[in-house]
C-alpha cells in the first residue's frame, strides 16, 4: 500500500505542477493580448467615471 500512495502521490504532485503552469501561461497571454488592451484600459478608468 505504501508503494501505491508513493506512485499516486508522484503523479499528483508531477501532474499538477505542470496543470498549474498552463494554466498560468493562459492566464499571462489573456492578459498580455494587444487585443485586450482597450478592455483593460476601460475597466481602469471605470472607478473615475462620475455615471
Amino acid at each position: 500500500m505504501n508503494e501505491t500512495y508513493r506512485a499516486v502521490a508522484e503523479f499528483a504532485q508531477t501532474w499538477g505542477l505542470i496543470y498549474f503552469v498552463g494554466l498560468f501561461v493562459c492566464v499571462l497571454i489573456y492578459a498580455l493580448s494587444p487585443s485586450r488592451k482597450r478592455q483593460f484600459e476601460d475597466a481602469a478608468r471605470m472607478p473615475l467615471s462620475e455615471d
